[in-house]
């Protein structure tokens, strides 16, 4: 299954009454969006979890090189091929 990017959003018609939901999933975000939250929620306590999964994606699609943080600022954009 894809991994979601945020919350399902619950959208009501307002005419016909129907629901419908829509989802946000990592694969359809652009890299340079996904690189900006990334850096927006690092030392973010309770962020983690979203942020490995931010980090699992990125090296799917390959380009980006994570360094340690003890060399780097914590700001991935250096890494960018």
């Amino acid at each position: 299954m894809p991994i979601k990017y945020t919350s399902t959003v619950t959208v009501v018609d307002r005419s016909s009454g129907k629901k419908s939901y829509q989802n946000q999933y990592m694969h359809m975000q652009k890299t340079e969006e996904l690189i900006a939250e990334f850096n927006k929620t690092y030392r973010v306590k309770g962020k983690g979890k979203f942020n490995q999964k931010i980090r699992n994606e990125l090296v799917k699609r390959g380009g980006v090189v994570f360094t340690p943080i003890e060399e780097s600022t914590g700001d991935i954009t250096q890494g960018l091929a």
